[in-house]
């Protein structure tokens, strides 16, 4: 066994298993690799700042697991560089604002690597997405920051439209949240819910949709273009790292329970700008077919989807936030354990019925 294989204990499936000639920092830099797609779609819209929160982000997140180590018997500071530190320092910068001063994406890191991951006993061993506790920990803590951070895009070569411009003061999201309480606000007047249905209907213009595609609105630094997150997918599709039944089946639910409970009125919603505004794609594609946290069976990771997209229509349609990817991902990583108990594949021999 390899250095950095020793001491990590998986869940796995029964047998029989496959062997790979893949090592872990392999993958995991080929994963680093792709996130670099969606980060630089990220610095081109939003500027240098992107840029700070990133290297920010990823250095602290490297240095926070090589210190750890260092402190540990059996461990080398240098393990740190096997990719993962990374992985989690991108996705973290990816999923907070551009405009946030430079010690959150630190703190978040810090938070993201010594508490979600190395409390637990490092790779492989944590139960939760390391950089989505660093983001809830710093929208529970610093919530202002983090949702005020936003910098209109200054580089995208889709703002003359005025149905863009109307998306990209603050995130889509908002937008459409702030325009339905105002129509089902009794206390809201008239003038106020004829200028949110403007504004609702503005949202389902095929501009619009081109923007959000894009990346050409407001929002966090990785999220907002799906053409970046999409490119970087097929990178890891075509590597067979992640399963292609949770993003589909994620995006696919979202679509599904936003059109019957995230319009207007019921039945009304519009499931193309759901599926396209926030972090949906970055969630579905590099978060919620993480190998650690995820089920380890493809009726586990079905399942595990269908209740993350539901958890998010959730949360856009009756909770305090726009968006729900962060939350509905991490309340199912605690649900994975409970899924791979009871959603077992059949053993190798195993016949129906012998089961127990």
């Amino acid at each position: 066994m390899t250095e950095e294989g020793k001491g990590l204990r998986l869940a796995v499936s029964s047998s029989p298993h496959i062997r790979e000639p893949e090592s872990v920092a392999r993958a995991m830099w080929t994963v680093a690799g792709a996130l670099l797609i969606p980060g630089a779609f990220g610095i081109y819209f939003f500027g240098v700042k992107a840029l700070l929160v990133i290297v920010v982000s990823v250095l602290s997140a490297v240095a926070t697991e090589a210190f750890i180590l260092g402190l540990m018997r059996g461990r080398r500071w240098n393990e740190a560089l096997d990719g993962s530190a990374v992985i989690t320092g991108l996705l973290l910068a990816y999923v907070i604002p551009p405009n946030v001063p430079l010690w959150m994406p630190a703190v978040g890191s810090f938070v993201a690597i010594a508490v979600a991951k190395q409390a637990f006993g490092g790779l492989g061993r944590n139960i939760f997405n390391p950089a989505l506790v660093g983001r809830a920990f710093l929208m529970g803590s610093w919530p202002l920051f983090m949702t005020t951070g936003w910098i209109k895009p200054a580089m995208g070569f889709l703002s003359g439209s005025a149905a863009v411009d109307a998306v990209t003061e603050a995130t889509p999201l908002t937008a459409l949240k702030n325009s339905l309480r105002a129509l089902h606000d009794p206390a809201v007047p008239l003038a106020a819910k004829r200028q949110a249905l403007l504004v609702i209907s503005q949202l389902s213009k095929p501009e619009v949709y081109k923007a959000l595609f894009f990346g050409n609105v407001g929002g966090c630094i990785g999220e907002t273009s799906a053409v970046a997150i999409l490119l970087g997918a097929a990178i890891l599709l075509w590597k067979r790292y992640i399963d292609w039944r949770v993003p589909l089946t994620y995006i696919l639910t979202v679509a599904l329970f936003s059109w019957v409970f995230c319009g207007p009125k019921p039945f009304g919603g519009d499931p193309i700008f759901h599926i396209l505004s926030g972090g949906l794609f970055l969630g579905a594609f590099f978060m919620a077919t993480d190998w650690v946290t995820t089920p380890i069976t493809p009726l586990g990771r079905v399942i595990f989807a269908v209740g993350a997209g539901f958890i998010v229509v959730v949360v856009r349609a009756w909770g305090g936030y726009p968006e729900g990817v962060c939350y509905s991902i991490l309340i199912m990583n605690a649900v994975t354990p409970l899924i791979d108990r009871y959603v077992r594949p059949r053993k190798f021999g195993e016949r129906r019925g012998e089961r127990r």
